[in-house]
């Protein structure tokens, strides 16, 4: 009995600790539903989210792993950038800066809602 409870207490401490970070990757996409690609990062990283935003013509978006991740928000005349960084699994799913389609669709949402109150009172 010993020796099976020696043998147990051996394979517990072989075992891996843990698994490492899962973070969504891409490189310079054009759309968040091609960067749904999943990679492990090595230790001390953490997800990386790079959102480069064009003023009325595109987004470029890059995902990853990252050991030095510095979140921060640029504001150019042209356009903007925002990095986001962090630790949880696959926590960098939505491209940064997304919540722009969210306010969108609770406008219109909102809009729709109100128009027959509004259309009635003019």
């Amino acid at each position: 009995m010993k020796a099976v409870l020696v043998l147990l207490v051996g394979a517990v401490l072989c075992l891996d600790s843990g698994s490492s970070l899962q973070c969504y990757s891409c490189k310079s996409q054009l759309s968040n539903s091609k960067c749904q690609t999943k990679v492990d990062c090595k230790d001390n990283d953490m997800c990386k989210t790079d959102v480069i935003r064009v003023v009325g013509l595109f987004t470029i978006i890059s995902k990853g792993c990252d050991s030095s991740c510095e979140s921060s928000y640029q504001d150019f005349s042209v356009g903007k950038r925002n990095i986001s960084c962090c630790n949880s699994n696959l926590c960098n799913i939505n491209a940064a800066g997304s919540v722009r389609y969210s306010y969108g669709m609770a406008v219109g949402i909102a809009a729709s809602v109100l128009w027959p109150f509004l259309n009635n009172r003019l």
